[in-house]
């Protein structure tokens, strides 16, 4: 959805939350329905059941150890931003994306930059193949945290291969997550809709980002709107 006003587009990246709607393996499904209707109760409430990492989610470090920084202990700065794409639309199935593959975006990157990783992969959302994603090298994600950035955001299910529940053989890593939220990052998944960013990006128009979770007490992680204003 965008959003036209005199200064600019507001552009909505985030997938809607809905019963039943995909989840990374293992996580929780997500359900919700009426706890207090209008015509009982007077007013109309709903009862949600989901995990943390349901739809357009933000990580926290504390997704990855206990001992570091959960959401409320990470600076706001972290959840908004001016935009960089890394335009790697076009790759493979579970085809890696490395420093090489980022070199355009390389140079622009920054502290305070949110780095948006465009896949193309959420013209996959809500089919089996959105788990067959491209994913960050750990040594790419090295490149982006030696340039600053502690904010990436992706059009993925995760900035790590999804293993295929097929392969019982397929190794699991969370090796670039450990790399960024180890510097103190945050990690924002499952963004769609990112075209309007693509082409304002590439058109040099200024993009800011904005991926404030809910607040959360001594969370991994919550659900996001993810939101872009196109100036």
């Amino acid at each position: 959805m965008t959003t036209n006003h005199p200064t600019g587009s507001w552009v909505d990246l985030s997938v809607p939350v809905f019963p039943g709607m995909p989840v990374y393996p293992g996580d929780p499904e997500v359900e919700f329905g009426p706890a207090l209707r209008v015509a009982e109760d007077g007013v109309n409430v709903l009862r949600l059941h989901l995990g943390s990492q349901s739809g357009t989610h933000v990580d926290a470090p504390y997704h990855l150890d206990d001992t570091w920084p959960t959401l409320e202990g990470l600076p706001l700065d972290r959840f908004a931003g001016p935009a960089v794409v890394a335009d790697v639309r076009g790759l493979e199935p579970r085809a890696a994306i490395t420093a090489e593959l980022l070199a355009a975006a390389l140079p622009r990157l920054r502290a305070g930059v949110v780095l948006v990783l465009a896949t193309g992969w959420s013209a996959y959302w809500e089919t089996d193949h959105y788990l067959a994603h491209p994913w960050l090298t750990p040594e790419a994600a090295q490149a982006v945290v030696d340039a600053g950035v502690r904010t990436v955001a992706v059009d993925a299910l995760s900035v790590d291969r999804t293993p295929d529940p097929a392969d019982h053989a397929a190794e699991f890593s969370l090796a670039a997550h450990r790399v960024l939220c180890g510097a103190g990052a945050v990690i924002a998944e499952n963004l769609t809709n990112l075209g309007p960013v693509i082409a304002a990006d590439a058109a040099a128009r200024p993009v800011h980002l904005s991926l404030f979770p809910l607040r959360l007490t001594a969370a991994d992680g919550a659900p996001a709107r993810v939101v872009a204003r196109i100036g």
